[in-house]
């Protein structure tokens, strides 16, 4: 397992593309300026020492170089050891509503982006806890199984959109179902924080609030939108085709329905919270977390890393003295080697 101490200095790498479009840059105005001083095999046979293709080869060396020498500056790190260690925490399960209601705009960006960023944000809080996600719309879907590993939900995060969920609608009732498969069957705290508008929701949710509180599972909602609503807007790229109408070809209007969200969260033992304000929701699950016992839960992880970066260094090292050592004159046994088919040979 590897870890990267200093990824910053991966911005040095943008070194390798500018020096070859540098290097193609000086080939056409070499070509150019040559066609003006004279005939291009009269030219060749003039300047008969310098090698067309060692000035290639160099910057091929120079590139290497480079790329071995931000490595080692990263200061990648290689974990030597996996043991077991026990951590206490709380099982946290994310069920973001991705219908296409959320793509509606009375929250800026989206009331999913918006979603996206709420959940990510609590997760930032995070210490030791473990975390799931599952979008939902006419149905729910696993995406991310509980894990200690924070960056993988972020991605997962990040990724979803409105069209994971083909079949439409607000299935909060199969979202919860499928929360409680997440959790394990011991006593412990159980969270589930369900991110939605709350509208088109099915009449069975309450029902899988209050069997999630008889299972332990404690259920925070979090609204986002707005009670004046806002139109859904279709989007195909990122670029607007218009809005989503009614049978009758009116724009349909999608608005906050924070009234089922409460009697969730209600019956599931939980409180809702106003998504709005980023701040206040981050905050009021970080003292909430705090106040609630952990679990202890044994989880695998590498230890005892060791730096690795006087390898990349070395090696770096290497092809610099080779860029150094060599020449862009033409040599004889570089001439034998027709490494570019220089000669003109089969």
């Amino acid at each position: 397992m590897y870890q990267i101490e200093e990824p910053k200095y991966f911005i040095l790498l943008l070194l390798i593309p500018a020096l070859w479009l540098a290097y193609f840059y000086m080939r056409f105005w070499q070509k150019r300026k040559q066609k003006e001083f004279a005939d291009v095999r009269l030219f060749q046979k003039i300047v008969v020492e310098k090698s067309v293709y060692k000035p290639l080869l160099k910057l091929i060396l120079l590139s290497l170089s480079i790329l071995f020498l931000v490595l080692g500056l990263t200061n990648p790190k290689m974990g030597t050891k996996l043991e077991t260690v026990k951590r206490e925490g709380v099982d946290i399960v994310f069920a973001i509503d991705v219908s296409k209601s959320m793509d509606a705009e009375d929250i800026a960006p989206s009331r999913l982006e918006k979603s996206k960023r709420l959940a990510s944000k609590i997760i930032d809080n995070l210490v030791s806890d473990r975390i799931g996600i599952i979008a939902y719309a006419g149905e729910a879907y696993p995406l991310l199984p509980i894990t200690t590993d924070y960056a993988a939900g972020k991605i997962f995060l990040q990724n979803m959109n409105t069209n994971l969920v083909s079949s439409q609608g607000t299935a909060i009732d199969d979202a919860i179902d499928l929360a409680a498969t997440y959790f394990d069957e011991e006593d412990t705290n159980k969270i589930l924080v369900i991110i939605s508008d709350g509208e088109d929701h099915s009449e069975n949710a309450l029902d899988a609030a209050e069997k999630a509180k008889r299972n332990n599972i404690t259920i925070f909602t979090i609204g986002v939108g707005t009670r004046n609503g806002a139109v859904i807007p279709i989007k195909v790229n990122g670029n607007l085709y218009g809005y989503k109408k009614d049978k009758k070809g009116e724009k349909v209007v999608t608005r906050l329905n924070d009234d089922i969200l409460r009697k969730i969260a209600q019956a599931g033992n939980g409180k809702y919270i106003d998504g709005a304000d980023t701040k206040n929701v981050t905050e009021y699950f970080s003292d909430a977390l705090k106040k609630m016992d952990k679990n202890e839960y044994e989880a695998k992880k590498f230890s005892d890393y060791k730096d690795q970066f006087q390898w990349f260094l070395l090696i770096g090292l290497i092809f610099l003295v080779l860029y150094i050592l060599t020449l862009e004159r033409e040599t004889q046994w570089f001439k034998k080697l027709n490494l570019f088919n220089e000669n003109g040979g089969d």
